[in-house]
């Protein structure tokens, strides 16, 4: 079996968290980290130097990816900052990358991601950490796939709270609509938060400040005629943090990340997550290590998150042109 190697950019909690993804797997190893941040660095290598105690330190991916002939990259940086590292990693050779949400915060960004991952054959994986949480896989898969509740007509989405930025969290709830929803996203509408009527181009930090990014009110209709309202705020309202609603012909699903049910008729049932060893982050770091090795497509593919990112600058088109219907995909 193939010992592949693996390099992880972006040092911080989450970097940890991808990195944590490889314990006990025989069939791959991590061999070089990278961060701006040389304290992070150092808090990188402590944490992991009883596991991977010769792991090399980079503050420069270029450099790593040159030096460490890397088959696979992780990558945990700021939500900005994506789109040149998977595309270095996979000009390089990766065989595979997994990269944080948002795939971007552009569409030209997305586009060359997917481009060069295609160009060299790479598996992008892209951290939509719901499509490797139990609850959301069997609901997805064995409720709403086996035809539980008849043919998906309309789904609702809440997403509340300080977080409830359009980039940083939104992206989840955007994706979780797109996962039920199995089509192309057609055309959208959208008002953005009192107080961000001009924004119409991303402007946020990399997801740290929430005023940094407007929350959302918007509409997706899809290719399939599943229709979506996607309720993201204001900021100031406290709960439910994060909540969809998934309606059929013969019946509906309320899903959060605590629990879910199924509601059929008069009848209501809840829906039980099956035992998972690994779930969320590091769960999406072995499944991208496992594809590399067998071959497969990921749960979470690139192409999947360029959806959530052609309706998020379809939101914010649609504020510009005064809240209109804005067809999709936008043009280049």
């Amino acid at each position: 079996m193939a010992k592949y190697r693996v390099g992880v950019i972006g040092c911080r909690g989450i970097g940890i968290q991808h990195a944590s993804g490889l314990v006990g797997l025989d069939h791959a190893e991590l061999v070089a980290a990278c961060d701006l941040s040389q304290s992070a660095l150092e808090d990188f290598r402590q944490h992991w130097a009883d596991t991977w105690p010769d792991v090399a330190l980079y503050t420069d991916h270029r450099e790593m990816l040159a030096n460490e002939h890397l088959d696979i990259v992780t990558v945990a940086t700021s939500d900005h900052r994506h789109a040149d590292l998977v595309v270095d990693a996979a000009n390089a050779g990766a065989k595979g990358v997994f990269c944080e949400k948002p795939m971007a915060t552009n569409l030209v960004d997305a586009d060359r991601m997917i481009e060069a991952v295609e160009r060299n054959q790479t598996i992008l994986s892209i951290d939509h950490t719901r499509r490797w949480q139990p609850l959301w896989r069997r609901a997805q898969e064995q409720v709403v796939g086996e035809d539980k509740i008849g043919p998906v007509q309309y789904i609702t989405g809440t997403l509340n709270g300080t977080r409830a930025m359009l980039f940083r969290n939104g992206t989840h709830l955007i994706d979780a609509i797109c996962y039920f929803a199995n089509s192309d996203p057609e055309w959208v509408f959208a008002e953005l938060e009192t107080g961000y009527e001009d924004y119409w181009e991303y402007r946020g930090d990399g997801g740290h400040e929430p005023k940094t990014e407007p929350a959302a009110s918007g509409y997706i209709h899809f290719q399939n005629g599943v229709r979506a309202f996607y309720g993201g705020g204001t900021k100031i309202v406290p709960a439910p943090g994060f909540r969809l609603e998934i309606f059929g012909t013969t019946g509906y699903i309320l899903i959060d990340d605590q629990e879910a049910t199924l509601y059929r008729g008069n009848s209501q049932e809840r829906i039980q997550p099956p035992e998972w060893p690994v779930t969320g982050i590091p769960a999406g770091v072995q499944e991208l290590v496992h594809l590399v090795d067998e071959g497969g497509a990921p749960v979470s593919p690139g192409k999947e998150a360029h959806k959530a990112v052609e309706i998020t600058m379809g939101f914010l088109a649609s504020q510009r042109r005064g809240n209109v219907r804005v067809d999709l995909p936008l043009p280049r």
